[in-house]
């Protein structure tokens, strides 16, 4: 009984051991959910970036495509000049504040790359959080399952115990069954050897009695 009293106690300390195991599993996998939505987020800026990115692209093409009709101009201008140099001084202006522009979106296009890169390593170190953490959940999983199996082998012990204990128990209803019809017996057997020893009491005193009456 002792053994199996020891039994139920080492199953009782492998429940405690699995709940606390599962209410840690449980907050790392919270920590996992809160890593990829931080992630898709990140993804998300990432994929305005780019649109904006495209915008200043288009933009810089629609520069780049009227810098080249102005060139052409300027050039027409420019072989025309001698005294009709006004002309060509008002599509070289044009030329620069274009050029301006372009130099603008430029920079915009920089920054917006350097802000995209940026976004891109926080994604991915982010990323790297949630591999880990679910790494870590592997882990935990992988303890509740050793110790079901540890559970589960000492219940199989159990039960073989208690089995036991049901035999034996089942032997010793039988033999109390037996010694109380041996008691029984014996009981009877007393009985009737008391009532035999009336007999041969009273068969002994009436020889007595005989013995010692008067001679003729």
């Amino acid at each position: 009984m002792e053994e199996l009293a020891s039994r139920v106690r080492q199953n009782a300390d492998n429940a405690n051991q699995i709940n606390q195991v599962v209410t840690g599993t449980a907050l790392l996998t919270e920590q996992g959910n809160e890593a990829t939505a931080q992630a898709v987020q990140t993804m998300r800026a990432l994929s305005d970036s780019s649109g904006k990115i495209a915008q200043i692209t288009n933009v810089i093409e629609g520069i780049a495509f009227q810098t080249n009709i102005l060139s052409l101009n300027a050039a027409v201008e420019a072989a025309r000049a001698g005294e009709q140099g006004r002309g060509f001084a008002v599509v070289a202006s044009e030329v620069r504040a274009l050029a301006q522009r372009s130099a603008s979106a430029s920079r915009e296009i920089k920054e917006l790359i350097a802000d995209s890169v940026s976004r891109v390593e926080s994604g991915a170190r982010q990323v790297h959080r949630a591999t880990e953490t679910m790494i870590a959940i592997l882990r935990e999983v992988r303890r509740v399952s050793d110790l079901m199996s540890e559970i589960a082998a000492a219940s199989d012990e159990q039960s073989k115990g208690i089995e036991q204990v049901n035999q034996a128990v089942t032997q010793m209803d039988q033999v109390t069954q037996q010694n109380a019809a041996l008691v029984e017996q014996a009981a009877a057997a007393a009985l009737s050897l008391k009532e035999q020893t009336g007999y041969l009491h009273g068969a002994v005193s009436a020889f007595k009695l005989c013995d010692t009456g008067p001679s003729t």
